[in-house]
């Protein structure tokens, strides 16, 4: 049923395509776009981009491996999955396909606060190794009453989001009539009968089986369904979170403590002083504040400021193995993906969203054997080229006109 869709994906681009053509507008926009002006993404990529390797030849590659320790553990390459709150919109229980796809895979997965699938399915249909993400809510006792529960049932990490103390401006939503609550415009409805595959697969199942998907992670006495509330409700502001918060919630988890979100240097060093276990250098995947540092910007600002050895990962605008690898030669102990494991289960489910990762886990392979690497440990600074620093003037978007977001536009491939 799904064989031609990922049979003719061969690159997280060509997923990226085959989703946006299987989803509506709005659905896929709110995955898929940034904030504002949306250039933030663009400089994302090419931050990637202008790290250049310098490969060793040569040398004997036939024991190579992809495998790597990330926050303690042997996985299959030094990747965990990003909490992403709308999987359940791109397919029916989304967040559990992904999860399980990562467990076949041996991934981390981290289940965000505003998903539609409990943790406790997760953790019941998926295993692996599980973490959970945090929003601090303005009534903390009921995040801690989440993290408790993770705790209950078995999550290993808990990662707090920090850099969302408001809501963005994402001002596509707003023009495809699209957002949480999810209550379409008569525009989106109509979008949405243009995408049969996605009704019948998507929305129909829900609503003969359980109804109109739920936010499964809230607390019981604000559990309610997507057409009734979500990021928009007072209970999810956290514009009042602060170091104290960090604290306490050191003090409360026993797990490994991950704060993400972070691209100044200070606030990296502040949350190891405060006893947090790994930083994740994390502008939203672009979807937050679109003036900000690219992230592969910030990751070298950030090691220098951190004691030697400590944990810090990074994300936004990973779509390609070779990023991997210069995430880890740049010396990040690790790279969450969103977008890309997103775009294979909106595709074709669990089997999509595993075959997005193979894709990654391909490349990531075929690059440590064209550089002369055998190891993932092998991956050090001396491995990267000098980087072509951009001209001023260069336009970040520019000519590339990102916000048409034309499907096959050659500027917007890798994005």
């Amino acid at each position: 049923m799904f064989g031609s869709g990922l049979s003719h994906s061969f690159n997280i681009a060509d997923l990226r395509e085959a989703a946006q053509r299987r989803l509506p507008t709005g659905i896929f926009d709110y995955i898929d776009r940034g904030a504002e002006d949306e250039r933030l993404l663009v400089r994302n990529r090419k931050a990637f981009e202008r790290l250049t390797l310098v490969p060793r030849s040569l040398v004997d590659v036939s024991r190579r491996t992809t495998e790597a320790d990330l926050m303690g553990h042997r996985h299959a390459m030094p990747v965990a999955i990003a909490p992403t709150g709308a999987a359940g919109l791109l397919w029916h229980e989304g967040e559990l396909a992904i999860a399980q796809a990562a467990a076949s895979l041996d991934l981390p997965f981290t289940l965000a606060t505003g998903s539609m699938t409990s943790m406790e399915k997760i953790a019941e249909k998926a295993g692996g190794r599980l973490w959970f993400q945090l929003y601090m809510w303005a009534d903390r006792s009921l995040s801690f009453r989440l993290v408790e529960r993770a705790r209950a049932v078995g999550f290993e990490g808990l990662v707090v989001t920090v850099d969302t103390p408001v809501l963005p401006n994402r001002e596509y939503n707003e023009r495809n009539g699209f957002g949480l609550p999810f209550s379409p415009s008569p525009r989106a409805m109509a979008d949405m009968l243009l995408h049969p595959r996605w009704l019948s697969n998507v929305l129909f199942r829900y609503l003969a089986t359980t109804g109109m998907p739920t936010y499964e992670n809230f607390p019981e006495e604000h559990r309610r369904r997507i057409t009734q509330g979500g990021t928009r409700s007072p209970l999810m502001r956290c514009d009042s979170l602060n170091w104290d918060d960090i604290a306490a919630l050191r003090e409360a988890w026993p797990g490994s403590l991950i704060v993400k979100g972070l691209l100044n240097p200070q606030d990296a060093a502040q949350a190891f002083r405060l006893g947090a276990d790994a930083v994740v250098v994390s502008n939203h995947g672009g979807r937050n504040v679109d003036s900000a540092i690219a992230t592969m910007e910030a990751l070298p600002l950030v090691l220098d400021a951190v004691p030697a050895g400590s944990k810090v990962l990074v994300d936004s605008g990973v779509r390609r193995g070779s990023d991997i690898v210069k995430a880890i030669a740049m010396g990040a102990h690790g790279v969450l993906v969103g977008r890309v494991p997103l775009y294979g289960v909106a595709v074709a489910g669990r089997e999509g969203a595993t075959h997005a990762l193979r894709l990654l886990q391909r490349e990531m392979d075929i690059t440590l054997a064209m550089i002369g690497r055998n190891a993932v440990a092998d991956l050090t600074p001396d491995l990267l080229g000098p980087s072509a620093s951009r001209a001023h003037g260069d336009p970040v978007a520019g000519e590339a006109g990102f916000r048409r977001l034309e499907p096959t536009g050659p500027a917007l491939a890798n994005l």
